[in-house]
């Protein structure tokens, strides 16, 4: 791949990566630790992710179980967990937390599945935009480089967002398939 490809290549598997970290933030109806990465707890005066504080642990297919490292913390990751948008209610016994995810309705599933395709067109337009950015920066070539050479430059630069796009439609298509499984 031409050098001046690169580091626009390198922003949009970043934008890739990005969109995979936001699916995993979707439930499916399964416990998964992933669920609890945007959830912060008050530790000793700064926000701390809740695997920073405790273990989390699949106990079933559809029970999390947190078990913090200190007692005192039950408290401010139940609080966490109230604030965070997951919508699971937390229980505990005093020692551990658990978050039992309930079965998904047809209904919610194919919210899911639409916000797991928003998430997917918004990391398309932010391909699309890092194409369009690095499109004018090799316009702004013409002087240095012949114009056989630029079209070549947009040409790679097109096939790498190709790639990139039938990556995104693939990983929305395996999420929507995961959500929509009962």
């Amino acid at each position: 791949m031409d050098s001046r490809i690169q580091p626009f290549a390198e922003k949009m598997r970043k934008t890739y990566e990005s969109m995979e970290e936001d699916f995993k933030t979707v439930r499916a109806g399964r416990a998964n630790p992933a669920v609890l990465s945007r959830v912060r707890v008050e530790y000793y005066g700064s926000e701390v992710p809740v695997s920073q504080v405790g273990n989390i642990t699949v106990l079933e297919a559809r029970i999390l179980q947190i078990a913090p490292w200190e007692p005192s913390m039950v408290k401010a990751i139940i609080k966490a967990i109230n604030m965070s948008d997951i919508g699971i209610n937390p229980t505990t016994d005093g020692k551990v937390i658990r978050l039992i995810f309930p079965e998904l309705t047809e209904e919610r599933r194919k919210e899911l599945s639409k916000e797991v395709k928003k998430k997917g067109e918004a990391a398309k337009v932010a391909i699309r935009n890092i194409r369009r950015d690095a499109d004018k920066a090799f316009k702004k070539l013409k002087d240095e480089i012949s114009e056989d050479e630029l079209a070549d430059l947009q040409d790679d630069l097109q096939k790498e967002t190709d790639k990139k796009i039938k990556e995104i439609d693939k990983a929305i298509e395996a999420k929507t398939k995961e959500v929509m499984t009962v």
